[in-house]
């Protein structure tokens, strides 16, 4: 580990406010260690909670999507803490276990088929670029 897990109780009152609306918007009693970790730099946890309360708010995208795409870039990336955060609140939003196995397919195969797409350097189809 780099840095100190910041606990609640040693936080500073700016740590504590951000700890406070996590555990306020999330409906949780407690702060998980990613949090912890960035409190060690109070604008960056403040800035990065502030950044993915809005992005994983209500639109118009619902919650169990959100948490599968996040889980599929996550799993992409390698992020094994995200992979098990991410695909905790996803489990909870409702997916299942038949999910969780197309969605690493396809994770899979949308990795295979860029490294094939960019390797081969292949042009976009115009028709594609008009849709899009």
């Amino acid at each position: 580990m780099m840095v100190r897990l910041i606990e609640y109780d040693e936080a500073t009152a700016e740590v504590r406010a951000v700890y406070d609306d996590i555990m306020r918007t999330r409906g949780t009693d407690w702060i998980n260690n990613f949090w912890k970790a960035l409190a060690n730099d109070p604008p960056t946890l403040r800035r990065t909670w502030e950044s993915i309360k809005e992005v994983m708010a209500p639109g118009a995208l619902d919650p169990l999507t959100k948490e599968l795409i996040y889980l599929a870039v996550s799993a992409s990336n390698g992020c094994a803490y995200c992979i098990a955060s991410h695909g905790a609140a996803a489990k909870k939003a409702g997916m299942t276990a038949e999910m969780l196995g197309e969605l690493m397919a396809i994770v899979g195969m949308a990795n295979e088929t860029n490294s094939l797409a960019n390797g081969y350097r292949v042009p976009v189809d115009e028709r594609f670029e008009k849709l899009f």
